[in-house]
C-alpha cells in the first residue's frame, strides 16, 4: 500500500474530508491518506487533532515531516493559495509526486516559482479544478471555437478558476488581455486572445456551470456538467501519482493563475482592458 500525505492550512475543510474516502474507494484500499499537517486550527470546525482522530491518520508537526514519510503529497488549502508558496516548497525539492490544490497561487509569479523550484528537483507536479474533467467538457469539439460564454456560481476570488480551466482546455494558453464588466455583486469577465477569439465567465449566486460554445462555422453548443467530474479527477489524481505524468501542462496553469490574477485588477477599474504579460 502507498500512502499520501496532506498538508493544508487547517485540515476540516470541504476537499480534505472528501478526497481520502475517494481515493481509497478508486483504488480498492490500495493507495491510502496516512499522515496531514495543518499550519492552524480550523476556526469554524474541528481541530486538527480531532480531525486526524475521526480519519485515523497520523497528525505529524512539521510539513518536513509529512514529506518525508509519505510516498505522494497533495497540498490544500483550496480557499486560501496565498500559503501556497510555504506548504508547498518542502514538498516541491522532494522529488514525490505532488498535486497542488486549487486555486494553484495567489499570482503569477508564486506560479511561476513553484513550477521552477518543483522542475529544479525533479518533482512531478500538477494543479486543476475538477470541472477540467467533466466529460461533457473533454469530449467538446474544440476544432473552430470563436468564443465561449461560461456561466457559474462563487465569488470570483476562489470560484473563478471552475470557469476559466475548461476554457483555457478549450481555447489555449495564449490570452492577451482582460476587461471586466458585469456589477460588484455579479462580475463578468471578458478574456481576448491574440487572434480575437473571446471567452467571458459570469458569476451568479447559486447558477450551476455551464458552457456555451461558438464555432466560425456559425453553430453552437450548450454543456451542462452532469457527470461525475470529482470521480474523473480523482481516477486522474491516482493515475498521476501511480506514473509521475502529470495531466495539466504547467503554461496552462500559469495561463489560468494569470487571468485570475489580472482579472482581479480589471474588476478595480470596469470597462477597461488590462494587457497580460507575454509568456
Amino acid at each position: 500500500m502507498k500512502t499520501i500525505g496532506f498538508i493544508d492550512y487547517f485540515l476540516d475543510e470541504w476537499h480534505a474530508n472528501k478526497y481520502p474516502g475517494w481515493i481509497q474507494q478508486a483504488t480498492n484500499g490500495e493507495l491510502k491518506l496516512a499522515y496531514a499537517y495543518g499550519k492552524k486550527d480550523s476556526e469554524q470546525g474541528v481541530d486538527n487533532a480531532t480531525w486526524c482522530r475521526n480519519m485515523g491518520v497520523e497528525l505529524l508537526d512539521s510539513i518536513e515531516a509529512v514529506v518525508d514519510k509519505s510516498d505522494y503529497l497533495i497540498v490544500l488549502s483550496p480557499d486560501h493559495p496565498e500559503f501556497h508558496e510555504e506548504l508547498a516548497i518542502p514538498a516541491l525539492k522532494s522529488g514525490k509526486p505532488t498535486y497542488v490544490d486549487k486555486t494553484f497561487a495567489p499570482d503569477r509569479a508564486t506560479a511561476q516559482l513553484l513550477f521552477d523550484t518543483a522542475a529544479k528537483h525533479g518533482t512531478p507536479l500538477y494543479s486543476s479544478s475538477a470541472l477540467r474533467f467533466a466529460t461533457e467538457y473533454v469530449e467538446a469539439d474544440r476544432q473552430g471555437i470563436e468564443t465561449i460564454c461560461s456561466m457559474g456560481p462563487g465569488t470570483f476570488a476562489n470560484y473563478s478558476i471552475h470557469q476559466i480551466e475548461p476554457i483555457v482546455s478549450m481555447m489555449g494558453n495564449a490570452p492577451t488581455r482582460v476587461m471586466a464588466t458585469g456589477t460588484p455583486s455579479f462580475p463578468t469577465l471578458i478574456i481576448e486572445f491574440a487572434d480575437g477569439r473571446q471567452a467571458s465567465i459570469h458569476h451568479f449566486a447559486n447558477s450551476p456551470f455551464s458552457l456555451a460554445l461558438g464555432y466560425s462555422s456559425g453553430q453552437s453548443v450548450h454543456l451542462k456538467p452532469e457527470s461525475d467530474f470529482f470521480g474523473l479527477f480523482i481516477r486522474n489524481l491516482v493515475q498521476f501519482f501511480n506514473t509521475g505524468q502529470p495531466t495539466v501542462d504547467p503554461s496552462d496553469t500559469i495561463a489560468i493563475i494569470t487571468i485570475i490574477e489580472y482579472g482581479l485588477k480589471a474588476l478595480e477599474t470596469p470597462y477597461q482592458w488590462v494587457e497580460l504579460p507575454k509568456a
